[in-house]
């Protein structure tokens, strides 16, 4: 009972807006009372409406009302701190939407510490105490706070279901037991608890194998992952690098074969300069003959005359043999153009029948490995494609 007045006169003598115990204590005209400070902030934020409400009762006052400190509040107050007690508790102590509400308390009730399953009853911290000192009540079942507890009394019989009917699947009371479920399969709640605590523990652990198992298999692919990564790489790293020597082969092929073209071009430049050199001085040699047979020829009209020097003439009509010519300036080179063009006829034809392979073996779990070998067989082909022979 004393502990009961003590919590009486602790709402008694606490603000209802801090809840705390009062200080500096004043009275509102409707006779509520409050901390000084905590009015006045209270009042500070509705100096927008022109009237002033009690926190309680909602009565407005106009004007505001002047508040003067209790005095007699303010001495109870202090007695009552020099008694021992202080603040009353915490706002945090209280329930809050989604908690339980201790069921034995009165006036503004606290917030549930534990329920239990026996009592069907929520306890705070100071009405759980008994459960702990009193031998009869350290048997009962306590649990964390709960507002289900009425889901463990059997609708019918208003008794606690303690029983539970395999048979049926759900939980009785004993006279439930003595009625609709005589003879049925029947344990007590608490074995049929222990029972399928221990298939949910075995459950548990399958799962957290199964979660090893798993987690294994991720660690695998993700290795997976990194080596397929590092073997895209090398192989895309080694491709360019073959098909950068390709490409190199292809520029120092082109560059042979202009240079034998041209020297070939200046051999054979020079060789017909020579032999056009020969011919134009043969031309020079033959019109000074022309030239001379025609002086003669004009000016001996004496046939005797003419006779007597047939021989003369016949001499100068005489002149060295050149060698023939066999000019084809449209066909000189054409067979070059006809090797390259073959040998480009024949990479396309290499590159058509072994590409396919090359794509095929990217879709291959060895990927570098086949690719790697394709591009290096026709690397080699190209190589020997390109000799120019």
């Amino acid at each position: 009972m004393a502990q009961k007045g003590i919590q009486l006169d602790r709402e008694t003598f606490s603000c209802s807006i801090c809840l705390d115990l009062l200080n500096d204590p004043v009275t509102t005209p409707c006779g509520h009372s409050y901390c000084m400070n905590c009015i006045k902030s209270h009042w500070d934020g509705e100096e927008r409406k022109y009237s002033y409400s009690c926190p309680q009762c909602r009565q407005t006052f106009t004007p505001r009302p002047v508040l003067l400190k209790s005095t007699m509040l303010a001495d109870l107050v202090e007695q009552l701190k020099k008694t021992g007690l202080q603040a009353g508790p915490a706002d945090h102590c209280y329930p809050g939407p989604e908690d339980v509400a201790c069921d034995f308390c009165t006036g503004r009730k606290l917030k549930a510490h534990k329920s239990c399953l026996v009592c069907l009853a929520s306890y705070c911290d100071q009405h759980l105490q008994p459960h702990y000192d009193v031998a009869p009540l350290r048997k009962h079942k306590l649990v964390e706070p709960s507002k289900k507890l009425q889901e463990n009394v059997c609708s019918r019989h208003d008794e606690v279901m303690k029983i539970f009917c395999r048979t049926d699947q759900q939980l009785i009371c004993s006279l439930c037991l003595m009625d609709e479920h005589r003879g049925h399969d029947t344990v007590s709640a608490a074995a049929e608890r222990t029972e399928r605590q221990k298939e949910l523990e075995g459950s548990r652990l399958n799962i957290q194998q199964r979660i090893q198992d798993r987690e294994k298999d991720v660690w695998t692919l993700q290795q997976e992952v990194e080596a397929i990564d590092r073997s895209a790489d090398k192989a895309v790293e080694d491709s360019d690098k073959i098909f950068t020597e390709l490409v190199r082969l292809l520029e120092k092929r082109s560059s042979d074969v202009k240079q034998t073209v041209r020297s070939q071009q200046r051999s054979e430049v020079s060789r017909v300069r020579e032999l056009q050199e020969k011919l134009e001085q043969e031309i020079t040699e033959l019109k000074r003959k022309d030239s001379e047979l025609k002086k003669k020829l004009s000016h001996t009209e004496d046939h005797n005359q003419f006779l007597q020097k047939h021989s003369w003439f016949s001499q100068l009509s005489d002149f060295t043999e050149l060698p023939s010519t066999d000019i084809r300036p449209l066909r000189y080179f054409g067979d070059v153009t006809a090797a390259v063009s073959e040998v480009r006829d024949k990479l396309q034809e290499v590159l058509r029948e072994e590409w396919p392979k090359v794509l095929r073996t990217v879709t291959e779990v060895d990927t570098h490995t086949h690719t790697h070998r394709t591009l290096h067989f026709m690397k080699g082909d190209f190589a020997e494609m390109c000799e120019l022979k």
